[in-house]
């Protein structure tokens, strides 16, 4: 892919183009240049979204795409006809970008660096996403392929350790580089969902940024127009105005990314067996099910089940051990596995008789 040179662009070694993109986005260099389909990528630009999305290809046919309130830093990129000398080490400082390395393998994998600001990320295959927030926490997750199947596998690794991911979004987080990674967790996601709400907070602004983009944020009052203002002429009592129906709901407006990783640190606690099974406990989901009318929750080493409805039912069992939980109240069954099950079986009947 070939990518057109503008006069904006300093004389220097092009690694690759923008070639997605949507809204608004950026590459600082010498200066902050507006981005635009085919702009030239070279060493050392760092690529910043706003409201917008973008998507770089590089000589390799590797590919970053960011999603809004993003910011990515090229700190090396060698292409060579030999794939053992050619390199690439990319930062992830804040937002989501979702990284698809080469399949032609034109640089080998041992020389691809990826990091954020509290993980460093090595690859072998690989099709993820990272998402970092603003106070550095990362949480890495890989993708499958077209197939549905592991993309390949990513290291994610500290200054304490490092963990494997090679399932389909299977997914890890870190939260300073002196702590260890999150064990392994199987997120129930999709690419549409990873797509579209992976996106942290709007980053602060940069004054120095501001100042060269000539924008002006002084928050002074007497600086308003209040003329200027359209909106008065707006009759919100008109025409339906105050319905609100579930097409008004607006789903990106949400901490999706602080979601998931209160969930990722929560089954993190729920002990070693539990990961390895895939499931602490099947039959009821964790919390409060109201399906089964079940609350399930963990209190140190002990797992706890309640259920009140007419009848009123509470286990505390070691979270370690296997268990088989039958309970009838008032004709109504429910089975719930600990475990897998194990050889221990609890049965509680109540209920008038």
């Amino acid at each position: 892919m070939s990518f057109k040179t503008t006069k904006v662009q300093a004389q220097a070694a092009n690694i690759g183009g923008i070639s997605e993109l949507k809204g608004d986005a950026s590459v600082l260099r010498d200066q902050p240049y507006g981005a635009e389909l085919d702009f030239n990528i070279q060493q050392m630009d760092d690529v910043r979204t706003t409201n917008g999305r973008v998507g770089i290809t590089f000589l390799d046919d590797s590919i970053v795409r960011l999603t809004e309130h993003s910011k990515l830093v090229i700190t090396e990129y060698v292409y060579d006809p030999d794939p053992s000398k050619g390199k690439m080490a990319l930062r992830f400082a804040n937002g989501t970008a979702r990284f698809v390395s080469s399949k032609l393998g034109k640089i080998d994998k041992k020389n691809i660096s990826l990091s954020t600001p509290t993980a460093d990320i090595a690859i072998r295959g690989t099709d993820f996403t990272c998402t970092v927030d603003e106070l550095g926490r990362s949480l890495i997750i890989l993708l499958p392929d077209a197939n549905g199947v592991s993309s390949g596998e990513i290291l994610v690794t500290t200054a304490m350790g490092t963990v494997t991911l090679n399932k389909p979004y299977e997914a890890t987080t870190v939260n300073v580089f002196e702590s260890t990674p999150s064990k392994p967790v199987i997120l129930d996601l999709t690419l549409e969902i990873i797509d579209n709400m992976l996106i942290v907070n709007p980053p602060k602004e940069d004054p120095l940024y501001a100042e060269e983009q000539g924008i002006s944020n002084s928050g002074a009052i007497l600086d308003i127009d209040y003329l200027e203002f359209e909106d008065l002429e707006f009759d919100y009592l008109a025409e339906d105005s105050l319905e609100f129906s579930e097409l008004d709901i607006n789903y990106l407006d949400v901490n999706f990314f602080e979601d998931l990783l209160a969930v990722i640190q929560e089954l993190d606690t729920l002990g070693d067996q539990a990961l390895a099974t895939g499931s602490l406990v099947q039959g009821t989901r964790f919390g409060q099910d109201l399906t089964t009318q079940i609350t399930t929750f963990t209190q140190d080493d002990t797992l706890i089940l309640e259920r009140a409805v007419t009848q009123s039912t509470k286990l505390s069992l070691n979270i370690s051990q296997g268990y088989t939980i039958i309970l009838l109240q008032d004709g109504k069954t429910q089975q719930v596995l600990v475990n897998g099950g194990g050889d221990s079986t609890i049965k509680i009947t109540q209920g008038s008789g």
